[in-house]
């Protein structure tokens, strides 16, 4: 020990250390709570055994007994279209706003920084402001709708089963698009403009262009702007607290808003701890894959 204090002070345990804390700091405030909840998946555990570590062994009748419930299914089909629906669109309007700030214009740079505004909002800032375009009797958007012809009647669409999901995944689309439009940005912006110049010269028009030389030289960084939508998504929980508390009847309920749901409100908090285990490893499948595709692009 002594030997060892003495090398970190005279400078030749520098690193050791600036190694050793930041695995400390994450094995205390991320490393155990991961176990404990893993643990707590396998475990009987209410109100009355969360706080004495008294708890029954039921090893993986939680996963099983989660299956059975009949709301399951329905709230794995609503995880799938929210997860997809809100990359999708964030995505797609992201790269059209990128390819629109490419273009060098008066004022783009100031334009480009009023679009991260909504990446910097709180959730539940965002969920107030959504509650307030999406309001069935007053809401701009059912006012946009109206006055375009598109609906003739008002949509209520946190309070309507048909609608509910969709509403936070127009607002989820609305907070994460500037976060797109910013790294599909830098990915255009290190693309060579050399390759463009021979490409026209060859004849190549805007779409040929587009698909032989943007998307191949965007790819990694199209893989990892996906990964990092994917976890981003699987963890959003504001949104459905703030408009629709993951009703009406369960029909905007999500996985990790049930997670939520079953252990503070329900108070089966082993059942809690199973989805939050299952959800845990979609979220590392994404961060491997996200971790593979910056490795490539650094390595290109």
């Amino acid at each position: 020990m002594k030997r060892l204090f003495s090398s970190i002070t005279d400078g030749r345990g520098f690193d050791i250390t600036l190694v050793t804390l930041p695995l400390i700091f994450l094995f205390v405030l991320a490393g155990l709570p991961l176990v404990y909840n893993i643990v707590m998946s396998f475990q009987e555990v209410d109100m009355f055994s969360l706080g004495t570590f008294v708890r029954p062994f039921v090893g993986f009748k939680n996963y099983v007994d989660l299956f059975k419930q009949p709301e399951t299914l329905p709230i794995i089909y609503n995880t799938v279209l929210f997860v997809v629906g809100s990359i999708a669109g964030q995505f797609l309007i992201g790269f059209g706003l990128a390819l629109f700030f490419w273009v060098n214009f008066p004022g783009a740079s100031w334009l480009r920084g009023l679009f991260l505004v909504s990446w910097v909002m709180p959730g539940l800032v965002v969920g107030a402001i959504w509650n307030w375009v999406l309001s069935g009797d007053f809401g701009v958007l059912n006012f946009i709708l109206r006055e375009s012809g598109l609906i003739s009647s008002n949509i209520f669409w946190r309070s309507d089963p048909n609608f509910s999901l969709w509403a936070v995944v127009i607002a989820n689309i609305w907070l994460g698009t500037s976060f797109n439009m910013i790294l599909l940005s830098v990915g255009l912006s290190s693309i060579p403009g050399d390759l463009y110049e021979a490409a026209e010269l060859d004849g190549a028009n805007a779409w040929q262009r587009f698909w032989t030389i943007t998307l191949p030289m965007m790819r990694s960084t199209i893989g990892a702007i996906v990964s990092l939508g994917l976890i981003f998504t699987l963890q959003q929980f504001d949104l459905f607290a703030a408009i629709t508390d993951g009703g009406p009847n369960n029909s905007s309920n999500v996985t990790q808003y049930w997670a939520w749901d079953l252990s503070f409100r329900q108070y089966d908090f082993g059942k809690g701890a199973t989805i939050s285990v299952i959800m845990i490893v979609f979220v590392m499948f994404a961060s491997i894959v996200y971790v593979r595709s910056t490795k490539h692009e650094v390595r290109g």
